[in-house]
Parts: C-alpha cells; structure tokens; sequence
C-alpha cells in the first residue's frame, strides 16, 4: 500500500516538535473529533505527517513525523479523572483511538497558515478551508512536499 501523508495539530502547551526530538516516539492522544479518530485509524506504519502547531504565535507547520504505531484504543478515555476520560467507553468498544507518532524533524522556520493559504498548490489543503480544520487531517504528496520545502528553507 502507498504511503499516506497528514497534518496532526498539536497546541505548544500540550505538546510541541522539541519536546518529540528529546522523547523520540510519543502517544498523539486526546483526539476528541470523530473525524480526526476515524483519520488516525487510517494511519498505517511508515505514513509522514506535518506536526502543526495549532493556536502558535504563529500557527503552522514545525516540523515532519512517522507515524511508528497504527491506531489503538487511546488508554486515557479509561481513566476517571483524566481530561480526557469517556464515561461511555468500554475496554471492549472504546470510542477514542490513538497512534504513536516518531520525530523525523523539525524544520528550519515555522511554516505559517498565513505561508499556507497563500502558497500555489496548497489552496485544497484541508487547513485552509474555513470551517474545516480537524487535529487530523490527509494531506496529498505534493502538499506534504511542498510544505517540507518550504520548512527547509532558510532565510526570511
């Protein structure tokens, strides 16, 4: 099967590229948008993703991830007390899924939604879209090597 390529929001306080290059591998959880969890499931192992800083100063793309773990029940849904616990989810039937993501890089200059939606070839990008814009999301193998291009690029 051919890879696959996304964008996975993340906000700096929660979690950031930094923090991935130093931990190597980590759980994307507390995905709470039923269309972001049925993106995740659609992950498979060795598929890229854009790690989109979300509500940044700016917001955009910081960096490149592999997804290094298809999708499982996301452990803390379980966990009373958690913020992201779900009353109605069983170990049996949970609602919430999560995948482990591995650091690739992190890029030179944050790749901005304003870079984006002004960017040829990116206008179809999900993230540009008002009203459209789930923690996960596809991307197409030309938007994906667009916005690593741009990433790599040094200078203003």
């Amino acid at each position: 099967m051919a890879r696959q390529y996304w964008l996975m929001k993340c906000e700096p306080d929660a979690y950031t590229i930094d923090r991935l290059a130093r931990d190597k591998t980590t759980s994307w959880e507390g995905v709470r948008n039923f269309q972001a969890r049925n993106f995740l499931k659609q992950m498979k192992t060795g598929d890229l993703a854009l790690f989109y800083a979300s509500n940044a100063n700016p917001s955009g793309a910081v960096g490149v991830v592999e997804i290094a773990r298809e999708a499982y029940p996301d452990p803390v849904q379980f966990q009373k007390g958690h913020e992201y616990f779900e009353p109605r989810a069983q170990p049996e039937k949970p609602y919430w899924y999560t995948v482990d993501v591995r650091y690739v890089e992190a890029f030179a200059r944050v790749v901005s939604l304003e870079t984006l939606k002004g960017t040829p070839g990116l206008k179809q990008m999900m993230v540009v879209q008002p009203g459209r814009r789930p923690s996960v999301q596809p991307v197409t193998a030309e938007e994906f090597e667009i916005v690593v291009k741009l990433g790599r690029k040094k200078g203003p």
